[in-house]
């Protein structure tokens, strides 16, 4: 069994601030190394197991946020951009996996579960996609999904566990962080570790195989943008139109067209 983990940090436990995800920030030293234990747990869990592979994707920010020497000895590290068009899901077109896992995740742009909920960057105010708030869980499980893939596990906020509970019922989840306002809630650091590498083990040796995302059968989506002037240049876009001064739509039957203009308009 092969495994790839695509792991974020805005939902990392007790992670509250903008500045904590920024490598000339004091505090960032501290979020990735609860980043790489909340990630190495899910590891530990997939390889107790019996998987045989597990692959990381660093898929924050730069995408070398990881600390490899304390990442579990066992996996492999992927860490900055190809530039293919899965970011962060990149990796999963260069190998065969069987399953996929998520850490750190957090809730959609313009959601009140975490107060650096967005969705790729904060350029934009919000992404629909058929009419739903787009997540990075949402838009990576697609991906995912197109290569049928099953999706199992997810760590990250509380918003985000429940987004992945209505999309995929069978997925396992851990809540690391509870958004309220501008404050965040959490448990401590090392029973949400330990809470991670259990419901990890525990998604692998359940009916992981049942955990195939549904893809929709086509796709509407409709990006808001915070300036006017962004919005009008992404609409020019092949098969984008201007909805208003700020929004943007695209509409296509074939998920990797979906997938291309989303690319562009971020």
């Amino acid at each position: 069994m092969k495994v790839f983990i695509s792991s974020d940090i805005e939902g990392t436990c007790s992670i509250n601030n903008w500045d904590e995800t920024r490598h000339n920030h004091a505090d960032y030293a501290y979020f990735t190394k609860q980043m790489t234990r909340e990630v190495s747990a899910a590891c530990e869990g997939a390889f107790a197991a019996g998987a045989e592979d597990v692959l990381v994707k660093d898929a924050h920010g730069t995408a070398r946020n990881i600390l490899p020497e304390e990442l579990c000895a066992k996996a492999r590290l992927h860490r900055g951009w190809t530039g293919h068009i899965f970011q962060m899901m990149s990796g999963l077109e260069m190998e065969k996996f069987d399953a996929v896992m998520y850490t750190g995740y957090h809730s959609a742009a313009g959601s009140g579960d975490n107060n650096m909920s967005h969705t790729k960057n904060t350029r934009n105010e919000f992404i629909y996609l058929n009419g739903k708030p787009l997540s990075e869980f949402r838009l990576n499980s697609y991906i995912a999904g197109m290569l049928g893939i099953p999706i199992c596990f997810i760590s990250g906020d509380e918003g985000i566990c429940k987004e992945a509970k209505e999309l995929i019922p069978g997925i396992h989840t851990v809540e690391a962080l509870k958004g309220v306002g501008g404050a965040t809630i959490a448990a401590h650091p090392d029973t949400v570790v330990k809470a991670i590498r259990e419901e990890a083990e525990k998604a692998l040796r359940g009916d992981w195989k049942a955990c195939k995302v549904p893809m929709p059968e086509d796709f509407e989506v409709i990006v808001h943008y915070r300036e006017q002037a962004m919005a009008y240049n992404k609409s020019f876009y092949p098969g984008a139109e201007l909805l208003d001064a700020k929004r943007v739509r695209f509409y296509h039957k074939d998920f990797m067209e979906a997938l291309r203009f989303l690319t562009f308009a971020f």
